[in-house]
């Protein structure tokens, strides 16, 4: 296999392999509920958190979850396209990668949304896509100022 192969199967195997973590999260064992079974006793017992104020707490670490999720979605699924369309110039950012790693972002989170709608513990919204989204964009505009930059 060449090193270029190398580097394109490294890319998608990684975007792939989040893109399954993001399944299992989408699952009912990661709801709401459950997590709040493993989170709660943890932050009660570290920092004597009462419910009532974990139940605040627990949602921005939900949303939290997101951004970091689909942020990171984003970022792979930019370097696996970078790895596999070449850009005309030999640059490390091109438009087109950043652009389609968007919409790949998007399109997941549209999945992971309409699936979670069918499950009776989570509940699939058209806020967290964009959440989702924004995410993704947010962490194209670092890839794009972190390759400009270093």
């Amino acid at each position: 296999m060449s090193t270029d192969r190398h580097h394109v199967l490294k890319a998608w195997i990684a975007a792939i392999l989040w893109l399954i973590v993001i399944a299992i999260e989408s699952t009912t064992y990661l709801s709401a509920h459950n997590t709040s079974h493993i989170l709660y006793p943890l932050l009660h017992f570290l920092f004597g958190m009462n419910h009532a104020r974990f139940e605040h707490w627990h949602f921005y670490f939900r949303k939290g979850g997101h951004v970091f999720g689909y942020g990171l979605l984003s970022i792979l699924l930019f370097r696996a396209w970078r790895e596999t369309l070449p850009a005309m110039e030999n640059s490390k950012w091109a438009l087109r990668w950043a652009t389609i790693a968007i919409l790949g972002t998007v399109l997941v989170a549209s999945l992971d949304e309409w699936h979670q709608s069918f499950l009776p513990s989570r509940t699939g919204t058209v806020r967290d896509v964009v959440l989702d989204t924004c995410a993704g964009i947010a962490a194209q505009i670092l890839v794009f100022f972190s390759v400009k930059l270093f």
